[in-house]
């Protein structure tokens, strides 16, 4: 009787342990808030034998890997890749029916059959097998695997376990008889071939087949969002399914990856077919939702960006948004892994979390992938982090000036190619996953981008012949971006004009991006004030709408517009190279919201400082102009006209000009902030090598740098009105006051200390504590009469900070003299005229 009454307590011991474990891990917060979810994308690879406890011991293993990252959310989610989305397609509601599901590696809806064709086919011109002998499902089984999953990850997490379907638009992943044979009246796009994609809004034809939303079959003139939503009930209810997601672009246009769509040819804007085709998107979406209303639906998106989707391929992500569809914005595009082309992944991220349904927005990263033969962690990005650390730097502020970070984590897949999990893979990215979290904004970086959301789609619908100037405004950032313009935190325009009521200091230490607003507009009147009241503004784009009054605030005037291409003269250029940057640019009329008109209105004016001009044929236009009058109580405007430097070639995005031919003119951008006191100086051989992608953030009073480096010989220096920043566990040398660094493929770095000094060799350290009471101390070697600035974490007082000078352990002499400074460099303590070794701690 006592064993099996100790049997018995043991039991319910075990059953109650995760419970016990996830109410421990609360104790341990992630700092800043927990995620609301963390989900786990993984195919059915994994599932090798069609065997309950083969598949319930795969279950245990995924959460098992995963387990120390868990424990940071609210939530954990698996999404399975069963298929293409097919199966939710072709689904009868018959649990005994054969499920096709992507047992394959490369394409399977080629002319070859799988397996088959001449070698030198590529994985994209046919599909293998991804075992000799993949085992066979039926829907019962996925139902059984859903079961699985949500049971085994209860037990090893303590929380809520989700799982989600997948629907994808094109040919990867599974065969489908539905789009390609049956049905190929509903492709659309272009992305993988001619008409390979499904289109949201296609028409199907009659159909006699048997569907669990249509017995009799689909009735001629049916809607895709009609049908997709009610076999989309059945499937998600009846193999208990607790959401779905919309993949590659789908409802989101008919074009998710190319640079053109619906109304840009690549060569002209449809503007009037702008609204017939948005209003089919979103018939999509309400047609969905009346046969499918409550299922959470979460979202792929595009590669692109709001403005430029809107303007190619009429994406109304404002109505989307706004419609009630209970829906999560698009994440951040994974395909930064594949070309690099990270200003395309940042602007794209930023612009889609400017303005939300709801608080809520997801950060993915691209693991492995089971499809294509590659596992990006470890091929693509070679085990390098920067696609962690660049986008989760990314901070959104909302309406009410609180600095958000994604709510959500996503992982790109769990498994690879072959159906393994391994261990590597997640026991070396859940460190850089939580470091980047610990060190999320609390604060808006040094640049803030304030973006236009309901001004692109006010001028998209309501103003004609502007598509030109909202797709140029996105395309700009991305090249700014890809040339080293560390932006990293947004607000929509219209948050902006209610967040600098509540918390006018908000933005104190930072500079505003924006486009020019329209005359008469409350963005105007807010952002003349936000300047005349001490802000820091520049100002990109055309300025041929403008107000009067905004006009004579930038001291601008327009002439008529000149395009091609001009000879660039530029008085403050930081970058060095041994092979000079070409003097010619060449500005596209097409792609950059129309031609240059800007000249200055009076070139007398003392308070303006003309810094780049463009000419062509004995004729000038001004492009770059700062303006400072002193009664802005230190208040300063600077207006970039902004050439992006691109054009469209027949590939899927724009083509940046050769650079051994032309200027980039999104450089300007990066050379502006030097008269805001930022200059971020590039030194590279020549110009074809790509420059750094860089982020400053700010986190606990600290600025965090996070970088990408394509090519690592290039040399990044760096001098704030601060002074030089120092990266934490770095040597620098000085040259001429800027810290200068040759830094690795990827990296990122804490900076608390910035020091005035012109040369010398400077070594910033960590050191242990070795003393009660204090927890952080820093060691900064090598300085000659320096001024130092130290940005200790919030709240501490001179109470608690201590500076030591050419002293040490036990740290009771050399006591150094400071001061706690708030001006409009921050809250910092001033240490002046050190020389040697200076500790500082708290």
């Amino acid at each position: 009787m006592f064993i099996q009454y100790k049997r018995i307590v043991t039991g319910i011991i075990l059953l109650l342990l995760p419970c016990c474990m996830a109410a421990q891990y609360q104790l341990a917060p992630l700092k800043g808030q927990p995620f609301n979810n963390i989900v786990l994308e993984a195919s059915l690879k994994p599932f090798k034998v069609n065997e309950k406890n083969y598949i319930h011991a795969v279950a245990r293993e995924l959460f098992t890997q995963w387990q120390s990252l868990l424990r940071h959310a609210d939530t954990a989610s698996v999404m399975l890749w069963t298929g293409d989305g097919s199966e939710i397609l072709d689904y009868t509601g018959n649990m005994q029916q054969r499920l096709e599901w992507a047992m394959y590696m490369g394409n399977p809806n080629t002319g070859h059959e799988v397996g088959s064709g001449p070698k030198e086919l590529s994985i994209h011109e046919r599909a293998y097998l991804y075992i000799d002998h993949p085992p066979k499902f039926n829907y019962g089984d996925l139902r059984s695997i859903v079961q699985a999953l949500k049971e085994e990850g209860r037990k090893i997490t303590g929380k809520p376990v989700l799982v989600g379907a997948t629907f994808d638009p094109g040919p990867e992943f599974a065969r489908s008889e539905f789009k390609y044979k049956k049905h190929p009246e509903v492709l659309g796009g272009n992305a993988m071939g001619h008409k390979t994609f499904v289109n949201c809004y296609a028409i199907l034809n009659k159909d006699k087949t048997h569907y669990a939303g249509y017995p009799d079959g689909i009735p001629q003139g049916t809607p895709f969002g009609t049908f997709f939503g009610r076999q989309s009930q059945h499937f998600l209810t009846d193999l208990q399914f607790d959401y779905i997601w919309f993949s590659n672009g789908f409802g989101f246009g008919a074009e998710g990856w190319s640079s053109t769509g619906a109304t840009f040819t690549g060569k002209e804007f449809r503007q009037e077919a702008l609204p017939g085709f948005s209003e089919k998107v979103l018939q999509f979406w309400k047609l969905f939702r009346a046969e499918c209303p409550v299922f959470p639906i979460q979202t792929r998106g595009t590669n692109l960006s709001v403005g430029a989707d809107l303007a190619r391929d009429a994406v109304n992500l404002k109505a989307i948004y706004e419609g009630g569809f209970n829906m999560l914005p698009p994440p951040n595009s994974p395909w930064a892994a594949l070309d690099g082309d990270f200003g395309l992944e940042m602007t794209g991220y930023m612009s889609r979390m400017a303005q939300l349904p709801d608080h809520r927005f997801p950060f993915r990263f691209y693991t492995h992938d089971p499809w294509w033969l590659n596992s990006p962690w470890l091929d693509r990005y070679g085990r390098e982090p920067h696609d962690i650390y660049l986008p989760m730097s990314v901070s959104r502020i909302d309406e009410e000036g609180t600095i958000c970070g994604p709510t959500q984590l996503n992982f790109l897949t769990v498994d690879d190619t072959y159906g393994n999990m391994p261990a590597q893979v997640p026991d070396e990215v859940i460190p850089h996953i939580l470091k980047a979290r610990y060190d999320m904004p609390t604060a808006p970086g040094p640049l803030v981008w304030v973006y236009p959301f309901d001004e692109y789609h006010n001028w998209a619908y309501r103003q004609q012949g502007r598509l030109s100037e909202v797709y140029y405004g996105d395309w700009f950032i991305r090249q700014a971006v890809n040339n080293g313009l560390p932006l990293n935190t947004v607000i929509s325009t219209t948050a902006f004009q209610s967040v600098i009521t509540k918390k006018p200091a908000l933005f104190q230490e930072s500079v505003l991006l924006t486009i020019v607003p329209d005359a008469g507009t409350p963005l105007e009147k807010k952002l003349m004030q936000f300047v005349q009241e001490g802000g820091k503004l520049i100002l990109f784009g055309p300025a041929e709408h403008a107000g009067r009054e905004f006009l004579r605030m930038l001291n601008l005037k327009n002439e008529a517009p000149l395009e091609g291409v001009f000879t660039l003269g530029i008085k403050n250029q930081p970058d060095q190279m041994t092979i000079k940057f070409p003097s010619q640019i060449n500005h596209r009329s097409l792609f950059n919201g129309g031609g240059i008109a800007t000249v200055l209105l009076d070139r007398n004016d003392r308070y303006t400082q003309l810094l780049a001009q463009a000419q062509q044929g004995g004729q000038a236009r001004d492009v770059v102009w700062v303006r400072q009058l002193p009664e802005w109580k230190g208040g300063k405007v600077l207006y970039i006209r902004g050439t992006n430097s691109s054009n469209f070639t027949e590939g899927r995005l724009l083509t940046p000009d050769d650079p051994s031919q032309y200027f980039a003119g999104p450089v300007l951008l990066r050379y502006a902030l030097q008269e805001f006191g930022l200059t971020i100086a590039i030194d590279k051989l020549s110009p074809e090598i790509k420059s750094p992608v860089l982020t400053i953030s700010r986190s606990a009073n600290a600025f965090i740098f996070s970088g990408y480096n394509p090519n690592s010989t290039v040399k990044e220096r760096f001098k704030f009105a601060r002074g030089a920043p120092l990266l934490l566990g770095f040597e620098t040398i000085l040259e001429n006051g800027f810290s200068a660094y040759t830094l690795p493929t990827s990296w990122h770095r804490t900076c608390r200390v910035f020091v005035e000094q012109q040369e010398g060799m400077i070594s910033h350290k960590e050191l242990h504590s070795g003393e009660r009471g204090i927890y952080k101390r820093y060691q900064i070697s090598g300085l000659k009469a320096a001024t130092v600035r130290v940005y200790a974490d919030p709240g501490i007082d001179e109470a608690h900070f201590h500076a030591y000078v050419n002293a040490g352990y036990p740290w009771k002499k050399g006591k150094y003299p400071f001061r706690l400074k708030k001006d409009q460099y921050g809250t910092y303590f001033l240490i002046e005229q050190v020389t040697g070794d200076l500790v500082v701690s708290w």
